[in-house]
């Protein structure tokens, strides 16, 4: 937290004077937005503060349709964005993308990351860049679904499956590159972000399951599938299950069936020893909920830097956004008991057998890359060996210098890559 409001405070003293032009074009800008409020704002109950520094600051409510407009930071707010005010300006007025302004690090978030998605569903603004995602809610085996949804409808589709603990704006740098071609659609997996949370096993099997559902309701025959971790499981099961919906799979770090060591190495260190028995969890869930959120958002903060081989090329924002959104999440009774059942399922899935993991990949049709990185403690690169084994046909790189999220940690270099292989002739469907 020091080190975030450190940067914060670092931006206000580096930013020229600011004059009442620079606060008139905020304050028109947020009076042109609350104008027009969607249909949709009549069912959201949600508090914006945009703080623009020395520009001073504002505090946007939407109560069920009601949209009011006051100057100052007001208390408890669902989400606060940070810019200079030519920024948040032109952000407000459409000209320049959220999206965008977050990746290039001129628009920092605090709080509910998805309803800040949201805001250009909720008040329209006057232009909107086609790459900025739009927000959308569908029922897909019984469990309401959010997921954001980029690009030209009709252009190649590719749907993003974030990795545990995480959501869809875990994929936010590929989001914004496909969608310059590509129909992308990033899924909040059941039990996570702003989905439901079923109280079932969140198998692979019925992630799949969902998976095909979720195609179905958003009327996609087939599409390319992009997963990380445990989304690359996901994947796989979905190639594995119904390959005739999978166009082509991208692998980034895929989560598997632990060959040896059943213990999950892994996995385990992301919780105590005493909790290495993950039917012990479910006892524990009152004694977790009781760990002061302040407390875990810095752990949460310090494991997301251990997944980057150099947490340095993350913004230190991103990782806050980041742990801000699980902290939300886990402080539910139903997130924190998702998380769990997800891990469980990781960390008990059998490598071999008729139902093992590693004696089905041999079936896999679906052209797959799967990518690792060097440097990840999480998934090592141990599994590429195995994975040629399995899949001869399969390409398989590994990342120099890369943890466990490619995708923040070298964006250009895994969007580059993902292209190229939908391009390539290698890659085409048989």
């Amino acid at each position: 937290m020091q080190r975030f409001s450190g940067i914060l405070e670092g931006l206000r003293r580096s930013r020229p004077r600011v004059s009442a032009v620079d606060v008139e074009a905020v304050e028109a800008a947020l009076r042109a937005r609350i104008a027009h409020p969607s249909e949709r704002a009549a069912q959201r109950q949600a508090r914006f503060v945009f703080d623009a520094g020395r520009a001073g600051a504002w505090t946007v409510d939407i109560d069920e349709g009601v949209v009011t407009l006051e100057r100052g930071r007001g208390a408890r707010p669902t989400a606060t964005v940070f810019s200079d005010p030519a920024t948040l300006a032109a952000v407000l007025h459409g000209r320049l993308a959220g999206v965008q302004a977050f990746l290039e690090g001129r628009l920092l978030l605090r709080g509910n990351i998805a309803v800040t998605l949201e805001l250009d569903d909720l008040l329209r603004p006057a232009e909107r860049d086609p790459r900025s995602p739009r927000c959308h809610r569908v029922m897909a085996a019984d469990v309401e679904s959010f997921y954001l949804e980029a690009g030209r409808r009709g252009a190649p589709p590719v749907v993003l499956l974030h990795g545990l603990g995480a959501t869809s704006s875990s994929f936010l740098p590929v989001l914004w590159d496909l969608a310059r071609d590509h129909h992308v659609i990033a899924v909040d997996l059941p039990g996570f972000g702003e989905s439901d949370k079923p109280l079932r096993r969140l198998r692979p099997a019925y992630l799949a399951r969902w998976m095909v559902a979720f195609l179905d309701a958003v009327a996609l025959p087939s599409a390319n599938l992009v997963g990380n971790s445990m989304g690359g499981r996901v994947a796989l099961e979905v190639g594995l299950r119904t390959p005739d919906r999978v166009n082509r799979l991208v692998l980034l770090a895929p989560s598997m069936a632990w060959r040896r060591y059943r213990a999950a190495a892994g996995l385990v260190q992301v919780l105590r020893p005493e909790l290495g028995d993950l039917r012990l969890l479910e006892t524990l869930l009152p004694e977790l909920a009781a760990v002061p959120l302040p407390v875990l958002h810095r752990l949460i903060v310090r494991f997301v830097r251990s997944l980057f081989a150099h947490p340095s090329r993350v913004p230190v924002p991103a990782m806050n956004a980041a742990a801000d959104e699980f902290v939300r999440i886990f402080a539910t009774a139903r997130g924190r008991i998702a998380f769990f059942h997800a891990a469980r399922e990781i960390y008990l899935e059998s490598p071999h057998g008729t139902h093992g993991f590693w004696d089905r990949l041999t079936g896999l049709r679906p052209p797959a890359l799967f990518i690792f990185g060097d440097k990840d403690w999480l998934v090592p690169r141990a599994f590429l060996r195995h994975v040629r084994q399995a899949l001869p046909s399969a390409t398989c790189e590994t990342f120099h210098d890369c943890g466990h999220i490619p995708q923040f940690e070298f964006p250009e270099r895994t969007s580059a890559r993902i292209r190229a292989f939908f391009a390539s002739r290698d890659s085409s469907k048989p």
